[in-house]
This record gives structure tokens, C-alpha cells and sequence, in this order.
């Protein structure tokens, strides 16, 4: 089985690369939250996305890293492609690099924008995503 607590390698260009993970967790006030932690040059930025009216997430026993907004509308952080667009996504809104905790719904449809444009050949009516 693998480890998904281990840290995983993204390169972005040929001097950029981060280390990530993904984690589910709880705060005090109990509310559920998946967590993209990403790592450079010693660094920690955390793309959280918090259970809510934004949106839902994982329930920490299956489908962890599974975040979504409505029908078709998921993004699973476990996906390097998933990553690698949020990374690109805060990287042009100039929120990376750096220490800080951005929230992860400001970023969600702009990633599922990046990932239907990435495949124009989807049926119609088939959700988005590589």
C-alpha cells in the first residue's frame, strides 16, 4: 500500500520544484478541512479548503484530498496535475512563493477552468478535468 503522508516532488521549470502532501484534519470549532501543504526552499504554504458553503470536503476515512463545489465540479489533491494547477494558478495571482495560508475556494474554478481547457475533446456534458 502506498504512503500518502509521504512527501511528493513537483517541478514547475527547471530551477522551481516543491515538495507536497496532503492531509485531513479537524480545528477546535470541529470544522473538516483538507490541507496542500508545499514546500520550497524551507518554506510552508497551505492551500486549505475548509468544509462549508464553498464547498465540501473529504470525509478523513475515504477519499481523502477530495474537495468539491457541486456535481462535476471535484478536484482530488492527490492528483499532480491538480497540484501543479493550483501552483500555477497562486504562482499568477502572486500569493507564491512564500509562507502563508491561502484559502483553497478562491482558487478552485479557476483550477477546473485550467483542467476543461487542458481537454477541449471532452464529450459534452462530461465533467472537467484531465
Amino acid at each position: 500500500m502506498r504512503n500518502d503522508r509521504r512527501l511528493r516532488r513537483l517541478v514547475v521549470d527547471e530551477r522551481t520544484a516543491y515538495l507536497w502532501s496532503v492531509r485531513h484534519n479537524r480545528r477546535e470549532d470541529d470544522a473538516r478541512r483538507d490541507v496542500l501543504n508545499l514546500y520550497r526552499d524551507g518554506v510552508r504554504t497551505r492551500i486549505v479548503f475548509r468544509q462549508g458553503e464553498r464547498g465540501a470536503v473529504s470525509d478523513g476515512y475515504s477519499y481523502v484530498g477530495c474537495v468539491a463545489t457541486g456535481p462535476g465540479k471535484l478536484l482530488n489533491l492527490r492528483e499532480p496535475g491538480v497540484v501543479r494547477g493550483l501552483v500555477d494558478e497562486a504562482t499568477e495571482r502572486g500569493l507564491l512563493p512564500g509562507p502563508a495560508e491561502l484559502d483553497g475556494w478562491d482558487l478552485f474554478d479557476a483550477v477546473l477552468r485550467r483542467a476543461a481547457a487542458a481537454t477541449p475533446e471532452a464529450p459534452q456534458g462530461s465533467p472537467p478535468g484531465p
